[in-house]
This record gives C-alpha cells, structure tokens and sequence, in this order.
C-alpha cells in the first residue's frame, strides 16, 4: 500500500504552535515534508516573490521531520516545496492551523487558504484550517481532532480536481461544538480604516485597522454556522468567473 506523501505549510511562521498541531495531528498519516515561511505572513493572500531571492533552508526544529523554512510567501512555500520534492507529487497538502477564523471571503486575504489555493491549482487535494483563536498559546487540541477526521476522509475519498477545502474552527471547549457543516461561504467585507500617526521624526504614518462585518441573513453560511458553534467546511475554487455575467455581456455585441 502506497504511503502518502503530505506537504504541510502555513502562513504563521515555522514556530507557530497551530503549525506544530497540525504535524501533530497527521504525523502517523504518511510521510511528512514541511515547509513554512520563517516570519508570519498573514494577510497576504495569493502573493509570490517576484522582485527578491526567495531563500530556503533545512531546519531541525521539528525532531524527525524533513523540514524547511522560506523567506516567501506561503505560496511560494507550497511552489518551493513542490520543487523540492522534485518530481514527486504531494498526495495531499495541509495549511494551518491558522490563529484566527479564515470564514467568508477573508479567504482572498488569507495566506493560509492561499496556500490551499495553489495546491488546487496544481490538481493536488489541499485543505486550510483555521481556528478562531489569534492568541500566541491557543489550544488547538479539539482541532487536532478536526485535523484528523477531515485529512483522513480526504486521503480516502479524494477531492474534485481544481478544489480545496476551507474548514473554520470554533474557539469553544469541545462539549459545546454542535457538529460539522459542509455549507457555502458568506458574504462579508472588511470596513477599513486607517489611523494616522507620527514616527519618531515627526513624520505622518498610517495603520490600517477596521473591523469584519456581515449583513448576510443566509442562515446556511461559513458565518452563520461558525457563530453558532459549528466546524464549517467550504468547498472552494479558484474559478472566479461570473457566469451569469458573461452570457449578459455576450448580449452586449462587443
């Protein structure tokens, strides 16, 4: 029987506790490379290194484990690992467990499912986890559980070519988790502000803030579910093609 070979990233940094749950969680399940940036690059969504020197080396900070950090983004994680590997070809690979939720369309800011994102792209079955928990110590042990089941139905079952999954953990003592729903995403936005500030020589700076908001009363949401104690998995993809609209602009006669 054929072992699987797992690719495990992340967008917190190479020392960040989720990314050690997650090795934690599926360390008995195949053989593990791990390649994680060597700072925290949340919030940056689908970037790549294109103007620096990506920079890749081997570290021994998890006993046992082929493991790599990198100067780039997590999707340069993801196309520095596959590199790497020359030739062979991930049977699955893992992002997270993220500190803080990735629901709705925080998914086009998110480093994390970013990641999750280019494995789709290169058809290999991929899945971003995330926990509702931004603090440095969060406990992550329910959602090792959550790693566990997920990955496993994955490697078994497979995943339509071109998709990856979004699974959304709430931060609540594992007694208080309703279940799992396989649901669609919301629609919420960031109300973004920016609080101006002086350096040390007196010149103006700027600090983006803002907060997450929803008017969605879909019930059947990533964001209604989370809120009400569910795990949320969304089946994502990175078509992003309107279809309703191009058949009204063919109409258009361009």
């Amino acid at each position: 029987m054929k072992i699987p070979l797992i690719l495990l990233t992340n967008d917190d940094g190479y020392n960040a506790k989720g990314l050690s749950s997650l090795l934690n969680s599926v360390k008995d399940f195949g053989e593990i490379v791990l390649i994680a940036p060597d700072r925290p690059q949340s919030g940056m969504g689908h970037a790549i290194t294109v103007n620096n020197p990506v920079k890749c080396k081997e570290i021994n900070y998890f006993e046992g484990i082929n493991a790599f950090n990198c100067s780039g983004t997590p999707v340069d994680c993801v196309k520095m690992g596959i590199y790497l590997l020359n030739g062979r070809k991930p049977d699955i690979i893992l992002s997270g467990i993220n500190h803080g939720s990735n629901v709705s369309t925080n998914i086009l800011y998110s480093g994390t499912m970013a990641a999750a994102v280019e494995g789709a792209l290169d058809g290999i079955p991929s899945i971003g986890f995330s926990l509702t928990d931004f603090k440095e110590d969060a406990d992550f042990s329910y959602a090792e559980k959550i790693v566990k089941l997920i990955t496993g139905k994955v490697l078994l079952e497979g995943l339509k070519t071109g998709t990856c999954l979004n699974v959304n953990i709430p931060n609540v003592n594992e007694n208080k988790i309703k279940g799992i729903k396989v649901c669609k995403q919301g629609k919420a936005f960031w109300e973004d502000t920016f609080e101006k500030r002086k350096d040390p020589l007196g010149k103006d700076y700027y600090w983006l803030k803002g907060s997450f908001t929803s008017k969605d009363e879909d019930k059947e949401t990533d964001i209604n579910y989370l809120e009400n104690n569910y795990v949320t998995v969304v089946p994502s993809q990175y078509d992003m093609t309107c279809f309703e609209s191009v058949e009204n602009l063919k109409k258009w006669k361009l």
